[in-house]
């Protein structure tokens, strides 16, 4: 396989753990882009970008980051409290009125932010194409009850994390929760990162499709057990409510959605950029940054069946989980997102990590491709 891109020497052992990626046949199309103390120390980019292996992945290839996205919008949200615009412990129905219904009149952003609201999934099952319908879903949300009582434990929200944190943002600022989070953190960045993606950037986004034959770690079996088994049960509505969410990842309608929960398209090169722009205080002020990355919500998650760790809208290491942990430091914060992709930051070492793939693993938290690139640079470093 030819490596594309550039790499300092100190770093030639990742160019080489990065090049062995792809001695697996299934392995279709990756990009890693590595910053230290905000100088790019590692660019590189190798395989395929479509389902039938013709189309070389290119420098400029960009593909679905899933949930990486998230901490884009917790940035977001927290750029508009320190402005005043939006208060953490404010009732989210003080902007959203109809948010109060059921019981959520004292739900707060910083709940939200951290998988203590109670909402990751919808009770009530959803027709496929109300996924597209922005109305549809936070309408939905707003009537929803909390699966238990906000606050009192933690469960991860894959999808509705989007509406609900996105419809705070649309109420505040009178635009599509998109352009907030690309205005407010790629644009000032110069990121090639998207949430609602312009028809014209469709030739250069990489098909997205999943690897055959892994059973994933227990964590990935377990979810399975239960999404196979109990149709009804949160943890399968959370992924399958609207039934659409796990089958339209490659469709031009979710590409165009603003949904900030799941479907940021960008690069390796964008979620380094990202996490060198929250190290350098380009993003954030520093009690902002302190107040995403300080722990928030730790031990068993209701939704993924095992044990997370949230800052704000960020996923904290948990070095002594061997499916949470990023392989650097026990400081480090970021998001996988599913499948393999993961963007992160070590603020001891002043690194940021950025690996996308195009062919999916069935891993929960950490893909184990990204870790051991992670652990590889430690040894570097």
């Amino acid at each position: 396989m030819q490596i594309q891109g550039y790499f300092d020497l100190r770093f030639e052992a990742l160019r080489d753990a990065f090049a062995a990626l792809f001695e697996n046949p299934q392995e279709r199309g990756m990009a890693l882009c590595v910053m230290v103390g905000g100088e790019t120390v590692v660019d590189l980019w190798a395989g395929v970008m479509d389902r039938e292996g013709q189309q070389a992945w290119h420098s400029d290839t960009i593909l679905n980051l899933f949930s990486c996205t998230k901490t884009f919008t917790a940035v977001t949200a927290l750029q508009l409290v320190a402005e005043g615009m939006l208060e953490l412990d404010a009732p989210i129905a003080r902007y959203w009125p109809e948010f109060a219904a059921a019981g959520k009149e004292k739900i707060t952003l910083r709940q939200l932010l951290s998988h203590q609201a109670g909402l990751p999934a919808l009770h009530d099952l959803l027709p496929p194409e109300a996924l597209y319908d922005w109305e549809t879903m936070t309408s939905a949300l707003a009537a929803e009850q909390p699966w238990w009582t906000p606050g009192t434990g933690h469960g991860y929200a894959p999808i509705t994390y989007g509406w609900l944190v996105g419809e705070v943002l649309r109420r505040i600022e009178g635009r599509g929760p998109g352009e907030s989070i690309v205005a407010r953190t790629a644009r000032p960045l110069g990121l090639d990162f998207h949430v609602g993606l312009a028809d014209e950037e469709f030739e250069r986004v990489a098909v997205i499709t999943r690897g055959k034959g892994n059973l994933g770690d227990e964590a990935a079996q377990r979810l399975l057990k239960v999404t196979m088994s109990q149709p009804a049960a949160m943890s399968t509505r959370a992924f399958t409510n609207p039934p659409s969410v796990m089958t339209s990842t490659n469709k031009p309608e979710w590409r165009r959605m603003q949904q900030p929960a799941a479907n940021g398209h960008g690069n390796a090169r964008s979620l380094a950029g990202f996490y060198a722009g929250l190290l350098d205080g380009s993003l954030l002020e520093n009690d902002m940054l302190t107040e995403l990355t300080r722990e928030h919500a730790v031990g068993e998650d209701k939704t993924l069946m095992t044990s997370t760790r949230f800052g704000l809208g960020c996923m904290l290491d948990q070095p002594d989980v061997p499916n949470a942990t990023y392989g650097l430091g026990p400081q480090a914060f970021g998001h996988p997102g599913a499948g393999g992709s993961i963007g992160f930051a070590d603020p001891e070492r002043d690194v940021a990590f950025g690996f996308v793939t195009n062919n999916l693993g069935p891993f929960v938290l950490m893909d184990p491709r990204a870790q051991k690139l992670a652990q590889i640079l430690a040894a570097c470093l």
